[in-house]
């Protein structure tokens, strides 16, 4: 087939890149426009723009898609298809109608499951066992079009966000190929939604991070792990930022903690810093001060002095 692929980020990157490898003609990438990034404000291309210029394919980046100079432009690139993979714009229903199959979603959980932008990270967050990929014939509304194709991935023990979008980007490439294929046969029966079971979540934001010891530890350890690596759980330690990367749940305190309230460190050991926290113990494995690199907590410990009774946060 003859496809636009519409995408933004490293998780579109595998969508495309397993497009081209199956045999499919891209013949432009539209993408979000490039925009500044890390303290230099430096601009860097968007990940499929930067795939897209390696393979010579042409480049649209409209800051409205729905820009009627936008869907001009659209039509000077005629294909079978689009292909939208976390491309971050709702296309206009004149997009929708323009190629002969349609447009396709490639989206990152088990819908009507966590509509929206950031499913992988909430999946992580709510202690899901299973995530995955559907594809779906997209309408004018958020992530609400007919299901094509689902593929299940079940959640590691300590699966972060970061790993989790590694393997559902890996499926959605796999996905789309065969979506493709059974559209072309004609072997796929498209499946409505039910609207009663679908649920919403939003964008992730930094403030997000900021833990709240008087939740239970099983909520905070789920919290770290969905915002690793962005934007990462983080607390204060005096008046410098600490940001935690690893931890694990502990039901009953260590022989040698003391009773301090939620929030508060109550032991130190070889386990790692033991904090109190709503219910249970959460047991900070890895961390990074503010200024510093990450590292194991022994290390940490070996630099500085913790005294029990502190209060995080």
């Amino acid at each position: 087939m003859k496809i636009v692929f519409m995408g933004t980020p490293d998780f579109a990157v595998s969508t495309v890149d397993a497009l081209q490898k199956a045999g499919h003609e891209i013949v432009l990438v539209v993408t979000q426009p490039d925009k500044p990034k890390g303290r230099g404000k430096e601009v860097q291309f968007p990940a499929v723009k930067q795939w897209a210029v390696e393979k010579d394919i042409p480049v649209f980046q409209p800051k409205r898609i729905r820009e009627p100079e936008a869907i001009e432009t659209l039509r000077q690139y005629p294909a079978d298809i689009f292909v939208v993979a976390a491309f971050g714009q709702i296309l206009p229903e004149e997009i929708l109608n323009m190629p002969p199959f349609g447009c396709v979603n490639v989206h990152a959980s088990l819908l009507p499951k966590y509509r929206g932008a950031a499913p992988i990270q909430w999946a992580v967050i709510n202690g899901d066992k299973v995530s995955g990929v559907t594809t779906m014939q997209m309408g004018v509304g958020l992530d609400d079009g007919d299901m094509l194709l689902k593929r299940e991935v079940p959640l590691a023990k300590e699966e972060t966000g970061g790993s989790l979008f590694d393997r559902l980007a890996e499926v959605g490439g796999e996905l789309i190929v065969e979506t493709l294929k059974g559209l072309e046969e004609k072997t796929i029966t498209p499946i409505p939604q039910k609207e009663e079971e679908a649920t919403h979540v939003g964008m992730i934001k930094k403030s997000m991070g900021q833990m709240d010891f008087s939740k239970s530890a099983i909520e905070l350890e789920r919290l770290i792990r969905g915002l690793n690596p962005w934007p990462s759980a983080f607390t204060k330690l005096g008046n410098k930022t600490l940001k935690i990367w690893k931890a694990y749940v502990q039901e009953n305190p260590c022989e040698s903690a003391k009773p301090v309230d939620a929030g508060c460190i109550c032991a130190c050991d070889e386990e790692g810093i033991w904090v109190a926290t709503g219910q249970g113990y959460l047991v900070l494995k890895e961390v990074q001060l503010e200024g510093k690199k990450r590292m194991d907590v022994a290390d940490f410990l070996r630099g500085r002095s913790v005294e029990i009774g502190t209060k995080l946060g």
